[in-house]
């Protein structure tokens, strides 16, 4: 599980740190019908190189505060050093 602070509406998709404990991300999508939503799932399945039915938003639809969820058997920690910037 990848807790997660979004900020919608930025330029380009991108993990940039930690805020409050979850890991930042820019998103290139408005919040605006799912849009964003959907871009940070995109995003985070192609960075881990899984399917995208393998990432699930598991809690805050419509918050910036997220938990995703993924189904690979990749260690927690693993999943946000492999997402962070490199």
């Amino acid at each position: 599980m990848i807790t997660v602070h979004a900020q919608p509406g930025a330029r380009r998709t991108e993990a940039v740190g930690e805020h409050g404990g979850a890991l930042k991300m820019r998103i290139a999508a408005p919040a605006i019908e799912g849009r964003a939503n959907a871009e940070l799932l995109r995003w985070i399945a192609d960075r881990l190189d899984v399917a995208l039915r393998e990432v699930d938003l598991a809690a805050g639809a419509s918050g910036r505060g997220k938990r995703i969820r993924v189904g690979a058997s990749i260690a927690a920690i693993d999943l946000v050093e492999r997402l962070l910037p490199r």
